[in-house]
């Protein structure tokens, strides 16, 4: 297993402009191989953007959404794969014999080498679940992919662990919304517009616990607990109505960030991953010191599941 370059991409997204997204893609694409990366992961739905998908309907979800790897977006991601011989990472909505998925796939020229869906998708009421996790290999590397909402599940980054994970990428399209806990909520857009004039002022706002500071509560934890790298990305600016506060980073298994962008326009940030630290990690030893006897039965027992976040109850609709 060689020591490989991985790059996480933060870009601002145009609603449903497929076209602009993936060229946008394309251009950091070139970026990571010119600056050495191995490989570049974009964040969630990156192809098409998210949070404007709440206010479609079936039918105009349905016209969105595209077949993989059959699809026109995969196939350009594949010839942006083969143009700069990089492997690919992105979002796209996918529809399968009626269904609708979050999906998030990785190209490596014209070859397909893996499709996750996302387990707990809530953005739509028109989208189904995935139930399988994935892993791949990339370069000599065990790889996963968990989207989003699905990292706040312990459950489902511990199984794509022990399903051999060494790497897990991570898109998102997240932080800078309201939740119960305190200090959450929207950024004021008066930060974002003034961001030239005043960048420490929108930095604060990104960097408190609206955004990083929420984050780093339990990012961090993730790839400790479970021993794996973790590559997260996710937008820069405006996602839709939802400002977003980038800080796409690539964190080890020790839950040290290595690589963090800290800027707010569209960009990259490259980190090495070695293999010393796979067993070096503490998560390393809790995976094995584990006594599945005592609570296989416990993590077996039935639950109504709930996915819908705190902003989507949002009685005035400014979501």
């Amino acid at each position: 297993m060689n020591d490989i370059k991985i790059a996480a991409a933060q870009f601002q997204p145009r609603d449903g402009d497929k076209s602009y997204n993936l060229s946008v893609i394309e251009s950091l694409t070139k970026k990571a191989k010119d600056r050495g990366a191995d490989l570049i992961s974009f964040h969630e739905l990156s192809v098409t953007a998210y949070t404007f998908l709440k206010n479609l309907d079936k039918s105009e979800l349905t016209h969105l959404a595209e077949e993989i790897p059959n699809g026109e977006s995969t196939g350009q991601l594949m010839e942006i794969s083969s143009r700069h011989k990089i492997p690919v990472l992105a979002g796209i909505v996918e529809k399968e014999e009626g269904a609708i998925f979050n999906s998030y796939l990785c190209v490596n020229g014209f070859d397909l080498v893996a499709k996750f869906r996302k387990l707990h998708p809530f953005i739509s009421d028109y989208m189904s679940p995935g139930n399988a996790y994935v892993t791949f290999d990339l370069f000599g590397w065990k790889c996963g992919i968990l989207i989003c909402y699905d990292n706040n599940v312990v459950e489902n980054v511990r199984a794509t662990a022990l399903l051999g994970a060494d790497i897990i990428f991570a898109p998102h399209v997240t932080c800078c919304t309201p939740s119960p806990m305190p200090g959450r909520g929207f950024v004021d857009d008066k930060y974002w517009r003034n961001r030239a004039k005043d960048p420490d002022a929108l930095r604060k706002e990104f960097d408190g616990p609206k955004g990083r500071g929420w984050l780093m509560k339990w990012l961090p934890a993730r790839a400790y607990d479970n021993g794996v790298y973790y590559i997260y990305s996710n937008p820069i600016g405006y996602d839709g109505t939802h400002l977003k506060n980038g800080n796409s980073m690539i964190l080890d298994p020790y839950g040290e960030v290595l690589a963090e962008i800290r800027n707010f326009d569209d960009d990259i940030t490259i980190a090495a991953v070695t293999r010393d630290k796979l067993k070096l990690a503490g998560g390393y030893r809790y995976r094995n010191a584990r006594r599945p006897e005592l609570y296989g039965e416990i993590l077996r027992a039935a639950n109504m599941p709930e996915t819908k976040p705190f902003w989507k109850h949002d009685p005035d609709g400014i979501s």
